[in-house]
Formats: C-alpha cells, structure tokens, sequence
C-alpha cells in the first residue's frame, strides 16, 4: 500500500533530509587519502545526535553502523572499518535518519582525490540518470517513467543498472511501497500521486549488471569486480513537481 503524505508530514520529512543532506555536505569535505570508513561513520553519527536525530540504519534489520561506505566494486551497504582511502578510490556514501516521527534518505558517490577518467564518467552518468529519473516524479506520470529515465541515461552510455536492488518509498518506515526500479518501461506501473515521497536511488556498474553479496551479509559487490557508483535522493511529488526534500537550498 502506498501511504501518501499530508502536509504537515511532508514539512517533517524536509526536516529529516535537510539533516541528512548537512551530514553528507560535511562528509564530502573529509573524502580524502588516509581516512577511514569507520572516522567517516564516527562523524556521521556524531552529527546526527547533536542535530536531534537518530541514525536510520544503525539496527536497521541489524546493521551495526550508521553509514554505507561502499568503495569502488561495492555497490551499497558497505561497512564501515579500518580500511584506509587511497587515492584514486572512489566511494558511496549511503545516510538517512529519523527526526520528528519522518525519515530521511540520501547517497552520493565522490572520488577520492583525483579519480580515473573512466569513474569520473561513471559518477557523472549515474548522477544525471538520478536527475532525469526526478523529472519524471510528476502527478500523473506512472513509475515506469521514473525507471525508464534511469535505464535510458545509463544504457546509452555503455553502463548496467543494478537489477537486484530497488529504491522505494519513505515516510514513517524507511522502506515503504512501492519498490522504485532502475529498469523499466515508460508508462508502466502505478500512477504518481501527489504526497508521495520516493527515495529514488540509481545504483549503476560500469561493467555487468549482476551482484554478488559477501559474507558479512550486508556488502554488495560487482560480480565481475568493475566499478560501481550510486546515487539518491527522497523526492516529495508536489503541486508543482517534484521537490528534492534532501538538497541543501
């Protein structure tokens, strides 16, 4: 069931990302060689208390961790440790929280240093897949549009979207109807309604499009070890388009 949002609702849920979308302006700032994934969940943590808000995925269906550090073939739920950026790496930082009853969720993926031609590409289509993928949040359009504007962006420029993980719906749960492809059809699947917020999330490969996850449980990887870049927002669909809740100003 698709639960759409009152006013009131959507103003919380501006609140959450808006704390959310601060923690990663500050993240951005530390990416460099020599920091680890654990500093960066220790930071992010460590914000989001002193903004009121709790950490989405810290016990979320047992995750340990308050951020997804995913570094270059890990596609999402990378865990935080002791591993040391490098230069050249690249890396998805995946955050949400939750403040005044409402979630919040965001991811961006940044070069460490001074990336590859072929990663700086990645990032760019993946990012602007996302961005085409928002257009299409309108009252009236169907889902299929969302997912087809995904797809279309990065197939033309020789990359796969991940098939096995979905964006979705937020609100009072983290994960809410509907589940939002990568891949799709134009004019298939349900009907946008105004006062639905949809964490649209374009998780997208340089090389195949299939998976593996490791042993921890959590850690998704290219199977065929190629880059992997992902990028998200929580979009809110409005009267007058789509408004992005987790984008600073």
């Amino acid at each position: 069931m698709v639960l759409l949002k009152q006013p009131d609702e959507i103003a919380k849920a501006r609140a959450a990302n808006r704390i959310v979308a601060d923690v990663l302006s500050v993240l951005r700032e530390k990416i460099k060689p020599g920091v680890t994934t654990r500093e960066l969940d220790r930071i992010a943590e460590s914000l989001t208390e002193k903004r009121g808000a709790k950490p989405a995925f810290k016990g979320y269906r047992g995750y340990p961790f308050s951020l997804c550090t995913s570094v270059n073939e890990e596609v999402v739920h990378g865990m935080p440790s002791n591993r040391i950026l490098v230069e050249g790496d690249i890396i998805g930082l995946d955050f949400g929280v939750y403040y005044q009853g409402l979630y919040g969720d965001s991811a961006i993926t940044l070069p460490v240093g001074k990336a590859s031609d072929q990663a700086t590409s990645l990032m760019l289509v993946t990012e602007r897949s996302l961005y085409e993928a928002i257009s299409q949040a309108c009252e009236g359009n169907r889902l299929g549009d969302i997912s087809a504007a995904v797809q279309e962006t990065v197939e033309a420029s020789g990359y796969s979207v991940v098939r096995d993980f979905v964006g979705h719906g937020i609100g009072k749960s983290l994960h809410e109807d509907p589940q939002i492809p990568n891949f799709g059809r134009k004019g298939r699947g349900i009907e946008l309604k105004k006062g639905m917020i949809l964490a649209i999330e374009p998780m997208v490969n340089a090389g195949k499009h299939k998976i593996k996850i490791l042993q921890d449980g959590w850690t998704v990887i290219t199977a065929d070890g190629s880059l992997s870049a992902h990028f998200e927002h929580s979009v809110a669909i409005t009267d007058n388009g789509p408004e992005i809740l987790s984008k600073l100003g």
